[in-house]
């Protein structure tokens, strides 16, 4: 059992690869795909954030990204295929609670690329990473109430739902529910562990 994050990892950038992808440190060219993703309909239907206005927003928005690595309280890859650099989505531990080994994560992909194990194959070696390389007890996941695609992924993994938090969230001028689920190692299934 790891107590303590490993913080080696942030020596340099961990790119991953599977057999179709690449997983990659964010470019500031990556900037116009950021917003595109961030400001699509179906993308953004479950996703209770705001939605950058220009290619500006989305330029700090991985400004942003680029920083929580220096700091050493955040990894985001850039979901690519292989033969391409264009980002197609993305998988983030974005907020690091090191003191209990638990790291939150983020995740979409292109409408494009749904239903065909594109998220599936970007999440292995990224939940592996999580837990052999990064040294998290814990990886939380915190999912609007209607995103059963989400909820879908997740459960695949074998994530467990922890919580469910009732209108704990305003978003565009409602209070939202809030679903936490969670995932410890040894929860982890199978298919994770390719």
């Amino acid at each position: 059992m790891h107590t303590k994050v490993n913080d080696s990892v942030f020596n340099s950038f961990p790119v991953l690869t599977t057999e179709r992808l690449v997983l990659r440190a964010y470019k500031s060219s990556d900037a116009g795909s950021l917003w595109e993703l961030r400001n699509d309909h179906q993308v953004m239907e479950y996703l209770d954030s705001v939605r950058p206005k220009e290619i500006k927003d989305a330029l700090k928005m991985i400004e942003d990204i680029h920083l929580s690595f220096r700091l050493k309280t955040g990894i985001n890859w850039a979901i690519t295929e292989k033969g391409s650099d264009r980002m197609i989505g993305y998988f983030g531990y974005w907020r690091l609670v090191k003191e209990h080994c638990r790291a939150e994560i983020g995740y979409l992909l292109h409408p494009d690329y749904w239903r065909k194990g594109i998220m599936t194959e970007a999440m292995s070696p990224t939940l592996k990473f999580g837990f052999s390389q990064f040294h998290l007890h814990s990886i939380e996941a915190n999912v609007n109430l209607e995103n059963d695609r989400s909820k879908g992924i997740l459960e695949k993994f074998g994530f467990q739902k922890e919580a469910h938090f009732r209108e704990n969230y305003y978003h565009d001028g409602e209070f939202l529910d809030s679903i936490i689920y969670c995932l410890l190692e040894k929860d982890l299934k199978g298919i994770g562990k390719k």
